[in-house]
């Protein structure tokens, strides 16, 4: 039997615990290779939007991207397609000019035949003129702009050419997407659209009635009370003979 002097005589030895550093040591190992693999991830998916970005390369977003939207519905070529027509065969006339048409100075007979009808005011050159300039105050200057687009398309016999020209009046003046679109209703623009598919000389017929007799009832009634039309009428009663 041990005394129990000895008992605490004795010094206490520690125990000691090894821990083993391998397992610690290969779970960080482990991490650091998934860091790793997601950064390399991570570069590889920002390097291949800059390399389509790149001279050269295809980017097929950037060709077909809409003007419209960010979707590849359509492509832009269109537009440009468009731009180039209407630099090739364009019926509108110059906008900002003083003198739309060339025309010498009307009479006063001729201006005082305006306020009789305004078929006597569309057929004087002078008169559209004078009409048009006051149509730019209202900022309703397709309506002309149209009208004069289509008497002038009217008179092509060319097929290719009547093709042509009627895309570019469509684009200019019935598309929703053009800045001078003229109003109708939607009867006449869906049989625009039909007769798109095989444009004639008949394809606008409609739609410049509409908007001849739109203009006799809304425009012409305000420009014969415009001081435009009273200062003409003015000047010439002044330099007439008669006065």
């Amino acid at each position: 039997m041990v005394s129990a002097d000895k008992i605490v005589q004795e010094p206490l030895r520690p125990s000691v615990v090894h821990i083993s550093a391998t397992p610690m040591g290969s779970e960080r190992m482990e991490m650091r290779k998934r860091q790793m693999s997601v950064q390399q991830e991570s570069a590889a998916g920002e390097t291949v939007p800059a390399q389509q970005g790149q001279p050269g390369q295809a980017n097929p977003r950037g060709s077909n991207a809409c003007c419209f939207c960010w979707c590849c519905c359509c492509s832009c070529s269109w537009n440009e397609d468009r731009d180039e027509r209407n630099r090739k065969a364009s019926y509108d006339v110059k906008e900002g000019t003083a003198d739309c048409e060339d025309c010498p100075m009307p009479t006063l007979e001729e201006v005082r035949s305006w306020g009789q009808s305004f078929d006597k005011l569309m057929c004087c050159p002078a008169g559209r003129n004078s009409f048009r300039q006051f149509l730019r105050t209202e900022f309703s200057e397709e309506n002309m702009l149209f009208w004069l687009a289509c008497e002038e398309f009217n008179t092509d016999a060319n097929k290719t050419a009547v093709e042509d020209r009627a895309r570019v009046i469509y684009e200019d003046y019935i598309s929703i997407l053009s800045p001078k679109e003229v109003s109708l209703d939607s009867r006449v623009r869906e049989a625009i659209n039909r007769n798109m598919q095989e444009p004639n000389l008949q394809t606008f017929e409609d739609a410049q009635l509409q908007i001849y007799t739109l203009m006799q009832r809304d425009s012409y009634p305000r420009y014969m009370n415009s001081s435009a039309y009273k200062n003409l009428l003015n000047t010439l009663s002044e330099q007439s003979p008669e006065s």
